[in-house]
């Protein structure tokens, strides 16, 4: 069972300043001189089950590299598992969200699977971890390592970013299912206290939101010339985009193009790029309800408004941990074939290329930026960045208040929440009341940058991680 470790450049600290200001970036210096004292000679590691796709691999490339940019000894490996651990561990990611899912059994024998594939991947571990180094394990993925890497030594915390609003026989049952396997870690952390199941000892359960990087290729400045160049290339807008080129830069600086075009299903030609543009960028996953985006916006919005919807995912190739991304673009497909033609030649379908992750994430940034309005209409959410993206880009977001969706956005003042995420009339004039009054959208979009910057970017983050390691360093 071969790990895969990720590497990730350092990035300094010192590059947030123009954003965060030289007040917060000189508590940051002292944050990190501590812990620098505090972990010398011993690694931070955090393990996970997929380096491409998903919040928890992009909040891990940021968080590591201002880490690492700190001089502390971070690093990154991804376990492996067969289809049948997948199943299992999808099975729980959706049972923890209050979802059915497959509606597959959550047995003896499945726990058995999941705890036999956790030891072929702990003997890994356990080659590289040492006596006091932290190890911080990732989602349900990782749970069944938590014990092993007790024995070996390690200070262990176990970080969940996924969670219910409400408890249900679902949500129950996946716990039940994870219990015995963490029940020997020093700290869990979750990004809402409603998460944290009653079964945890509340003293080792701690509350710490993710965040973005402002720097990052997916959340960096582009330009209006530069967003239409990469849309028209990946083949999301039309127009001629020839006398610009569609640019990015990396994480180290170094310039980059996107070369790799989307797979799109539409009907006609692609949109002119001065129509308003609805956007949802998620996974192809059924609790993100990218079908259920598609019949609001032909059934309350399309005809009261000349505005185009994209729904925009990953190359569902290029996310190892989920077996279910394929059949719910499948699905998504049959729901967009079903609509009539008239309501089928607005709305289209978008898979991003995964081959560079860097450009993928440029491409995000161009079609976030270039939206008249952003959509979550997720029927769950562990926390959902990307609302936090978008409202950092000064988009007016329109989204479920389910998880931490509601944490992000106030309603009214940065962005609006919709209390019933199956209400798809009133998404729909949700939707229309942004499209139709510019200035409205504007204010929205320049509450919510504002909320972003005090609230969800990563130097808060840091320092909540660095309070933590204070309080397990006699661990």
């Amino acid at each position: 069972m071969h790990l895969e470790e990720v590497h990730v450049p350092a990035a300094p600290l010192d590059r947030l300043e123009p954003v965060i200001g030289s007040d917060r970036l000189q508590q940051l210096g002292g944050v990190a001189k501590k812990m620098r004292d505090e972990f010398d000679g011993r690694t931070v590691w955090n393990v996970n089950s997929t380096a491409t796709g998903g919040g928890v691999a992009e909040m891990l490339q940021v968080l590591l590299a201002y880490i690492r940019g700190a001089d502390l000894d971070a690093r990154w490996l991804v376990i492996k598992g067969d289809p049948a651990f997948y199943a299992i561990t999808k099975r729980l990611h959706n049972g923890l969200h209050g979802a059915v899912g497959d509606q597959g059994p959550l047995g003896v024998r499945e726990q058995e699977h999941y705890a036999r594939i956790s030891e072929a991947n702990a003997e890994e571990l356990h080659a590289q971890v040492r006596a006091g180094d932290v190890v911080i394990l990732h989602d349900p993925q990782t749970a069944g390592l938590v014990g092993p890497m007790r024995r070996a030594g390690a200070v262990v915390v176990w970080r969940c970013h996924i969670g219910s609003d409400h408890d249900n026989d679902v949500t129950r049952g996946s716990w039940e299912f994870l219990r015995p396997f963490l029940e020997d870690a020093d700290a869990y952390v979750f990004s809402r206290s409603v998460y944290v199941p009653d079964f945890l000892p509340a003293n080792r359960a701690h509350v710490i939101p993710p965040s973005i990087d402002p720097f990052s290729a997916k959340n960096q400045e582009m330009d209006p010339a530069t967003v239409r160049a990469v849309l028209a290339h990946v083949g999301l807008i039309g127009g001629d985009a020839s006398g610009t080129m569609p640019t990015f830069h990396r994480e180290d600086g170094s310039p980059a193009r996107v070369d790799h075009c989307a797979d799109v299903v539409r009907t006609g030609p692609p949109p002119p790029p001065d129509a308003p543009f609805v956007v949802q960028v998620s996974r192809w996953d059924r609790l993100k309800d990218m079908a259920g985006v598609m019949r609001a916006f032909a059934r309350h919005v399309n005809g009261a408004s000349d505005a185009h919807l994209a729904l925009v995912g990953p190359n569902v190739s290029g996310v190892a941990d989920d077996p279910e991304g394929g059949e719910v673009l499948n699905e998504c497909f049959q729901v967009w074939r079903d609509l009539p033609h008239r309501e089928r030649e607005r709305i289209q379908l978008a898979c991003v290329p995964m081959h560079d992750l860097e450009e993928n994430a440029a491409i995000i940034n161009a079609v976030q930026r270039h939206a008249t309005v952003v959509v979550q209409k997720s029927l769950a959410e562990g926390f959902g960045l990307t609302v936090a993206e978008a409202m950092w880009k000064s988009r007016p977001v329109v989204a479920s208040a389910v998880g931490g969706i509601s944490d992000q956005i106030v309603h009214g003042e940065s962005g609006l929440l919709l209390g019933d995420p199956t209400d798809s009339e009133a998404f729909g004039e949700a939707l229309r009341s942004v499209l139709s009054d510019g200035a409205y959208a504007q204010r929205l979009g320049r509450v919510a940058h504002q909320r972003v910057n005090e609230n969800f970017l990563g130097d808060r983050h840091l320092r909540q991680w660095a309070e933590l390691f204070e309080q397990l360093r006699g661990a």
